[in-house]
């Protein structure tokens, strides 16, 4: 088989095992057939913008192009960090675009990745959030009416638990299973008094603790794990091989290295296998 096209983020479907799908030009990729096999994956040396689609020399903020990363509110600091929400202040660079995706339900959540994090994300992108960080297990916290307020309860929770995945490591094997419904009692009770102060500040309605939820257990498409993790990196090597030992998160693992595909999206590539 071979394949050619600018490619996307791969798709994810939650089932007893994690399915992916590689978008790359027209065509959907079955990623989970072709573990075991040998893969080549050529870069052409051309990278189209994923938001307007012009060529560029450089992908910003996993597939743009240096306009569309100024101007999108999709690529501004807040995402990222979204306590820092400035749309009331008048500033969003895009307000109906944050009237949309930012004034909706976002959850609050622990998952386990490279350990126990904290995170927050739209309802929309429940599970997909999880699967992409690589997390075996996941479990709701909050509810909340913004993304501001999610980003404000993240800040409170973090003090006591990291909001970041260790990659290498999440890559390295899983991690040992937590009580997550159990971890969520501990930081709520670290917390209390702060969560108290921001419930009274933004209205009773605008958070709800959700202390029924249940956790869910995620298993990636891996058969063996490196002991080293070793990553690619397209613009360095616009020729990589290997054969396909596992899927987890947004990475492809070889028994040569590991390829995060969404940090390549837009990349024009060809895909080789029964090599």
């Amino acid at each position: 088989m071979k394949i050619s096209g600018n490619i996307q983020k791969m798709h994810t479907a939650l089932e007893p095992q994690v399915q992916y799908q590689l978008p790359m030009g027209d065509q959907l990729i079955d990623m989970n057939a072709l573990l075991g096999q040998n893969l080549r994956f050529s870069f052409s040396g051309q990278i189209h913008c994923i938001a307007c689609g012009r060529r560029t020399n450089k992908s910003f903020n996993q597939g743009h192009c240096y306009p569309c990363f100024q101007k999108l509110a999709s690529c501004d600091r807040c995402i990222m960090s979204p306590e820092l929400c400035h749309y009331q202040e008048g500033s969003c660079r895009e307000p109906e675009w944050g009237e949309q995706f930012c004034f909706q339900d976002h959850y609050v959540y622990l998952a386990n990745s490279s350990g126990v994090k904290v995170g927050i994300t739209r309802g929309t992108q429940i599970p997909t959030r999880w699967m992409d960080q690589g997390a075996v297990q996941a479990l709701p916290i909050f509810k909340v009416k913004d993304r501001l307020t999610s980003g404000k309860i993240e800040v409170i929770i973090k003090q006591h638990v990291t909001d970041k995945t260790s990659w290498q490591r999440m890559l390295k094997g899983e991690p040992d299973k937590v009580d997550l419904a159990a971890k969520r009692d501990e930081l709520i009770a670290l917390c209390r008094n702060e969560l108290n102060i921001l419930q009274k500040e933004i209205g009773e309605d605008a958070m709800e603790l959700l202390d029924a939820a249940e956790a869910i257990n995620i298993n990636f498409p891996v058969n063996e794990y490196p002991i080293k993790v070793k990553s690619f990196n397209f613009d360095k090597t616009p020729r990589i091989e290997g054969r396909l030992m596992g899927i987890k998160g947004q990475y492809l693992i070889l028994d040569t290295g590991v390829l995060n595909m969404r940090k390549f999206a837009g990349y024009e590539l060809e895909l080789e296998t029964a090599l």
